[in-house]
């Protein structure tokens, strides 16, 4: 999480995926953190400065504090605040320098 976190820092758009997790930041300074196959979300940079994170791991498990929800459609990346209840829409998200490399890892992740 540290390296996607410092990607967003100096506002290098990446895609890292670790087992079933996706972490990706942006070109604008945001990283997340993202389980797919729930559309689990936890943002780990907002505008090149690290968001807390609470993860618990033992020795053959971990835990992760999910912070809300999100859904992509078409161009749109939402997430939804399990605490407030607020939905943030936010368009034009680019983890790498090409949009078409960046339509395809989106796809393929998100399917």
């Amino acid at each position: 999480m540290r390296y996607i976190q410092r990607q967003a820092a100096n506002h290098r758009g990446r895609i890292v995926t670790v087992g079933q997790l996706t972490l990706f930041s942006t070109e604008t300074g945001d990283a997340w953190l993202l389980d797919p196959a729930d559309r689990l979300a936890a943002r780990l940079a907002r505008d090149g400065e690290s968001e807390p994170i609470h993860i618990e791991e033992t020795d053959s498990t971990f835990a992760i504090d999910w912070k809300g929800r999100y859904r992509i459609e078409g161009p749109a990346f939402a997430y939804s605040d399990n605490d407030s209840g607020r939905v943030t829409t936010i368009l034009g998200y680019r983890p790498t320098s090409s949009r078409r490399s960046f339509d395809w890892e989106i796809s393929n992740i998100f399917g």
